[in-house]
């Protein structure tokens, strides 16, 4: 008797379930106990995958694999075990219906019951309080307090308040889908609050999920709650192990009133300034007039502690080249390539990495492996790529741009005229760039710090020249503006076919513009640089959170302005993002 002949005669004879199948997915034998698994009458002959939905092939994969995929029939679990019938690749498959349905129950009900926890901080609680009024102050807290104690006995938690600003609150993980369908609706609740302030009351919330302990539970919570803050609060974001998922964020950051936390940045970069042999200073790749007058901002605070630091750049868009040739010619400044910087940095030198905080954005990644302290500085929203281990990172999602961050620092090094002209021009470029002319994104630091800056030297005039542009990139912006579609919703998509280096602040300019049509709530442009990648630069008056949509793009950027690269076509990224915007409707 053959080999296959005499397994199918013993597999007749197992007290489980059984089947064959040939290697067409035809089922030629199965045993009396195949009745528990599928109620048709005669199986002989039908097809496997229409029986279980598991692809012949696949089952071949398992048996090779020993993997064992799991089907669900008569309310009943099955875990499949497949196995060859013949010594030939595509022998007779044999499959053994092994009844899991009470652990996989004991399983499901073990997912359902472990423990999530949730960190509640009250945005901006002190200056929301103050700002209040006295009257409504104890009204305004316990307000906040039984909303979350309301919205905590939906779903059987338990609250601590552990600070008048900060809640931790246990739950199970069966509520987590509800809480995500509902998208957070506490967020929401908070937020419509009467405050007597001039801002709305809103909540920021990391939550943690699926940690091997509690212990490290609590650990994804905090760090999900950090990310929060870093961009900008009311806002909820979830983390489970290395995923992480963002819902909120519908308001502007509120402005800090107090400047003790600048002071105190200010002192401890001086301090680390000082302690360093050799300081080197870069922004992300391609710099941007914000990039490039924090640069120059922080050279001007090391000059003032008597080092010389060196700037690391490489390329640049066209829209700098005025400011950095008038830069190079002043020999006020060391530049130095990424590839000179590498050979001349040692583990002990100082790193300042200004207007990003993503590795991969950059304009030396290497470096950042070298230079064991490394400084941050950056205006932009967190994402969870982080520089890791900085040993001071200022990130202020609610400042309008880095050099406004920067210009502030330089105000408490001294009493005194610190600036040169030119960076005094290039701090207020860079402030003018980011928030489009002072018209989006600013608040009233943001013209303290542009009236500092003047008082230092700078000229306005100057700064326009800055701006100036070829007459080519003017048609060019034109051109994208007439073929400008404009969807439901006032969403407008134009695009720039042109390949051009400058392509990304084209694109951003003609995002600024459609905002300024009538009935546009939101705009994308898409572009393609020299690099022959897709640029996408996102607008927005507040509505449409455009950082959230980028962020699906791999980009980032702030609420109402944003961006991304990406390596599809042009006409590829337009039917994408329309597609992100049917499932992101606001």
């Amino acid at each position: 008797m053959s080999q296959k002949k005499q397994g199918r005669t013993a597999n007749t004879f197992i007290p489980l379930p059984f089947c064959s199948i040939n290697n067409q997915g035809k089922i030629t034998d199965a045993n009396e106990h195949i009745g528990d698994v599928f109620i048709y009458d005669a199986i002989i002959g039908a097809d496997i995958f229409t029986l279980t939905g598991i692809k012949t092939a696949d089952l071949y994969d398992a048996a090779a694999e020993d993997i064992h995929p799991l089907v669900k029939r008569n309310e009943k679990v099955f875990k499949l075990v497949a196995y060859l019938l013949g010594e030939e690749p595509d022998s007779d498959l044999g499959i053994i219906f092994n009844d899991v349905t009470g652990m996989e129950e004991l399983k499901d009900r073990y997912n359902k019951e472990k423990p999530c926890v949730a960190k509640i901080q009250v945005d901006n609680y002190d200056q929301l309080i103050d700002s209040s009024g006295a009257a409504p102050k104890l009204s305004l807290s316990s307000e906040i307090d039984q909303i979350i104690r309301k919205w905590a006995a939906k779903i059987n938690a338990s609250v601590s308040r552990v600070k008048s600003s900060n809640y931790v609150v246990w739950f199970e993980q069966q509520h987590l889908d509800r809480l995500i369908a509902g998208k957070f609706d506490l967020l929401d609740e908070v937020r419509n609050l009467e405050t007597g302030a001039d801002f709305p009351a809103s909540l920021s919330m990391g939550i943690g999920v699926g940690g091997k302990s509690m212990t490290q539970t609590e650990e994804y919570a905090n760090a999900a709650l950090d990310l929060a803050l870093g961009r900008g609060g009311d806002q909820a974001v979830v983390k489970r192990n290395i995923k992480i998922e963002y819902y909120g964020g519908k308001l502007q950051t509120v402005e800090k009133s107090n400047k003790g936390k600048s002071r105190i940045v200010g002192h401890a970069l001086k301090q680390l300034i000082e302690q360093s042999a050799k300081i080197f200073i870069m922004g992300h790749r391609y710099p941007d007039m914000d990039s490039f007058g924090a640069a120059l901002g922080i050279m001007r605070l090391c000059t003032l502690s008597e080092k010389e630091p060196f700037i690391v750049i490489d390329d640049f868009n066209d829209s700098l080249q005025t400011i950095f040739k008038q830069a190079k010619e002043s020999e006020n400044y060391r530049f130095i390539s990424s590839e000179k910087a590498l050979s001349a940095a040692e583990p002990e030198d100082l790193l300042i990495v200004v207007d990003t905080h993503r590795p991969s954005m950059v304009q030396c990644k290497e470096l950042l492996n070298v230079c064991e302290r490394k400084v941050v500085i950056d205006h932009h929203r967190k994402v969870e790529e982080f520089i890791e281990n900085p040993v001071l990172a200022y990130m202020e999602s609610y400042a309008s741009s880095t050099s406004e961050l920067i210009a502030e620092i330089l105000q408490y090094m001294t009493t005194k005229k610190v600036l040169m002209k030119l960076e005094a021009e290039a701090l207020l470029a860079g402030i003018t760039v980011d928030t489009n002319g002072f018209t989006v994104k600013t608040g009233v630091r943001t013209f303290e710090a542009a009236a500092w800056l003047r008082r230092q030297g700078a000229d306005p005039t100057e700064v326009k020249r800055f701006f100036q542009e070829d007459f080519y990139n003017i048609r060019l912006k034109a051109a994208s503006l007439s073929g400008a579609q404009i969807y439901d919703g006032g969403l407008a998509i134009a695009t720039c076919q042109q390949v051009m280096p400058d392509a990304q602040l084209i694109c951003a300019q003609v995002a600024d513009q459609l905002l300024t049509v009538k009935g546009v709530r939101a705009s994308f442009v898409v572009g393609r640089n020299n690099d022959m990648k897709t640029v996408i630069s996102a607008r927005s008056l507040g509505q449409i959170n455009v950082q959230v949509i980028m962020e699906k793009f791999g980009g980032g950027g702030h609420l109402t302005t944003a961006a991304a690269q990406v390596e599809a076509s042009i006409d590829e990224t337009v039917n994408n993002i329309i597609k992100v915007l049917e499932g992101n409707k606001q």
